[in-house]
């Protein structure tokens, strides 16, 4: 029997004593006052009492960080603990263990002292210390690389998912726009007539002659005329002089034509058909002959494209240019009030933006824009008639999403404005009833807006007022580089 010299067990033989002062863990009473000379059986005894002595800590305990011992020799194997184990003390799980007295065997756990019968016991028992160690050691640090990767794999599938949404968003914008490259006037106008065709809405003779009628146009940059309607200013006229209703008074426009969408732009070509309405009341206009020498015919919107490409290369909105990547020609791009200014101040043609940022009205209406028209059409011309056929161009009415054109103001008995406008939306069947003799004031509804029926955030309008020199021109395309619109407050 040998006698541990820092708690005092017996131990059966000098190879227990080995393995139970190896494992400072199992000694579970403090060191005695005097050491058993019985006990020093050997110098390797006396050596690893002096081990179990300077054991740092309570039993088993070792400082964050340090590496984990071997139970058997103390050495500090870190995470390769089971390879080291088998390796260098495999033997050790199977040497004999205590004899009970009656023939049984008796194994000892080095790590925790428990007592087993079968070496295959203990040798599966030790087997679950070094896992429960192996997930100790390094189960925390994986589950940390483990939520780190999780959250970076979320975090990019996220990063990907919004990059994805904002393409989606570009590309539908673009298409919005007409800036997809989907092709321009020309493509569309043939795909909505074969369209026609596979409908039976359209012979094919009648797409035919159509196409050949589209081409010649392109070719020669003149509208067809083929979505003008005529003489509703005058069928106005006449109109509001036999009207005793409620209209107290009512302000013109000089002479315009109606121009509606067409196969070739519908969805997108607004602006360009509410240009060609002013650009027909300006054409009937002398005071515009020489700005307009070289435009005697309506362009067709192609041609509008390739005439506000060489305003810009004349330096007028560099910034409204590059919106576009200075092409229109080609493509279904949207235009606005910049672009229909930058023509007109191309062509010497003075006119000026006025930009209606906000509401000035109840409910999000905009009574400054009415009354604004309204002093545009009745200055000098405050006469007495009933109805004031001046010699003002129509205004381009510009919001999001549309634009129309301002050819006239009502002043109601009650004091009540409601603006006149021709809309490219309308069809040349709804203002030809404009034209009958018997109109008996329903077809007006088409052109007539109310205050609170104008709700937009926002509206540009673009008023003409007369011809520029070449220096005021120049100084315009200086001043278009810097600032282009005026703000009402």
């Amino acid at each position: 029997m040998v006698l541990c010299d820092v708690c005092g067990q017996a131990l059966p033989s000098e190879a227990a004593a080995r393995r139970h002062l190896q494992r400072p863990s199992l000694c579970r009473r403090q060191p005695r006052s005097a050491p058993c000379a019985a006990a020093a059986g050997s110098d390797e005894l006396r050596r690893h009492t002096d081990t179990a002595r300077a054991e740092p800590g309570p039993p088993g305990c070792r400082r964050p960080g340090t590496p984990a011992e071997c139970p058997f020799c103390g050495a500090a194997a870190g995470r390769e603990l089971e390879e080291h184990v088998r390796a260098r003390h495999g033997h050790l799980l199977g040497a004999p263990g205590t004899d009970t007295g009656n023939g049984e065997q008796l194994y000892e756990c080095p790590m925790c002292s428990l007592t087993c019968t079968n070496i295959q016991i203990l040798e599966e028992h030790v087997d679950l210390h070094l896992e429960e160690h192996n997930f100790s050691e390094g189960g925390n640090i994986s589950d940390l690389e483990l939520a780190q990767q999780l959250q970076t794999e979320e975090d990019e599938r996220q990063r990907s998912e919004e990059e994805k949404r904002e393409r989606e968003e570009f590309k539908k914008l673009q298409r919005q726009y007409g800036l997809d490259n989907s092709g321009g006037f020309k493509q569309q106008f043939l795909k909505n007539m074969e369209r026609e065709v596979d409908r039976g809405r359209m012979q094919p003779f009648e797409y035919h002659k159509r196409k050949a009628d589209m081409m010649e146009s392109l070719a020669s940059g003149i509208d067809d005329g083929r979505t003008k309607t005529s003489g509703v200013i005058e069928a106005l006229c006449k109109y509001y002089q036999n009207e005793n209703k409620d209209v107290r008074r009512v302000w013109l426009s000089a002479g315009v034509d109606h121009f509606h969408s067409s196969l070739g732009d519908r969805g997108w070509g607004c602006g360009y058909r509410n240009f060609q309405m002013l650009l027909s009341s300006l054409l009937q206009n002398s005071l515009y002959n020489d700005c307009l020498r070289d435009t005697t015919l309506i362009p067709s919107i192609p041609k509008i494209q390739s005439m506000i490409e060489d305003a810009w290369r004349e330096g007028f909105d560099p910034h409204g240019a590059s919106h576009f990547n200075n092409r229109l020609h080609g493509s279904k791009a949207w235009i606005g009030a910049c672009e229909i200014y930058s023509l007109l101040t191309s062509l010497r043609i003075k006119c000026q933006i006025i930009d209606f940022h906000k509401p000035t009205g109840p409910m999000g209406t905009h009574p400054r824009l009415f009354e604004w028209i309204l002093h545009y059409y009745s200055t000098d011309n405050e006469g007495g008639a009933k109805v004031v056929c001046t010699s003002k161009p129509p205004i381009y009415l510009q919001h999001q999403g549309h634009s129309r054109t301002v050819v006239g103001i009502e002043e109601k008995r009650n004091r009540s404005l409601c603006l006149l406008l021709f809309d490219p939306g309308c069809s040349s069947q709804q203002m030809q009833k404009l034209l009958n003799q018997n109109n008996d004031g329903t077809g007006l509804k088409v052109l007539q807006k109310f205050v609170g029926s104008l709700k937009e955030q926002q509206y540009q309008i673009v008023a003409v007022d007369g011809v520029l020199s070449l220096e005021e021109k120049a100084a315009r395309c200086h001043a278009s580089q810097v600032l282009t619109s005026e703000k009402i407050p």
